[in-house]
């Protein structure tokens, strides 16, 4: 399978949710994953967005190509 990049924002969880990391993947809508650093979050959306692209092939969806746009949020 070709690798796609899809842009990814990641921002800092509260304390109160258990810190670290969210990374998510707005061309993929639900797609996210954590981490208790930025680069942990990043390493972990990756195999997330190869199972959401996967899931939505074995339903029959279409995947979205990547944006263009590219965000970070800290």
């Amino acid at each position: 399978m070709k690798r796609l990049e899809y842009p990814v924002v990641v921002e800092p969880l509260p304390l109160e949710e258990g810190g670290g990391f969210l990374a998510t993947v707005p061309d993929l809508p639900g797609c996210m994953s954590d981490g208790a650093t930025p680069e942990e979050a990043i390493a972990n959306i990756q195999d997330a967005i190869v199972a959401w692209i996967e899931a939505a092939r074995d339903l029959g969806h279409a995947v979205p190509q990547p944006s263009r746009r590219a965000a970070l949020a800290s």
